[in-house]
């Protein structure tokens, strides 16, 4: 099976969101980011790979990310939230290509990792933020702890 798609979900996988915990009205900014996100992404497109951005987040937040990846999607602006399978669809639908050949990056076992798995995608768990560490993968799910250890 050849990856042609990585797609990461934004909160605590590619934002830390303290400061929206904080004040959940402000949008996310790239201050936000985690050190590793956008080597990670450059690194991935610069080999090929085609990245997407997808979160339950409000759609003024996908400015903040997009000029970075191929495509971005918010559950705002698609009128669905993880972890419904319609969600899970609608990233299919939006890379135009089989599922297996699609890695989804996610903190949430519950709501990224099994999800992704159950609709046929690659699943990668990042152990950070709250969610993090709460349950345990799957067994089979890679395991990272920082995204740089997709590139390497």
């Amino acid at each position: 099976m050849a990856l042609t798609a990585i797609v990461f979900d934004v909160g605590w996988t590619l934002v830390d969101e303290t400061r929206q915990q904080e004040s959940p009205a402000s949008p996310f900014t790239e201050d936000d980011l985690y050190p590793d996100a956008l080597p990670c992404i450059a690194a991935l497109r610069e080999r090929g790979i085609t990245v997407g951005v997808v979160g339950n987040m409000r759609q003024k937040n996908e400015s903040f990310i997009a000029r970075h990846v191929d495509w971005v999607g918010s559950s705002e602006r698609w009128g669905v939230s993880k972890p419904a399978p319609e969600f899970f669809t609608r990233v299919v639908d939006e890379l135009a290509r089989p599922p297996h050949e699609i890695a989804y990056v996610g903190d949430r076992v519950d709501n990224d990792i099994v999800p992704a798995l159950a609709f046929g995608m690659q699943a990668v768990h990042i152990r950070r933020g709250p969610y993090g560490s709460v349950h345990e993968a799957p067994e089979g799910v890679r395991r990272i702890d920082s995204l740089l250890e997709l590139v390497a």
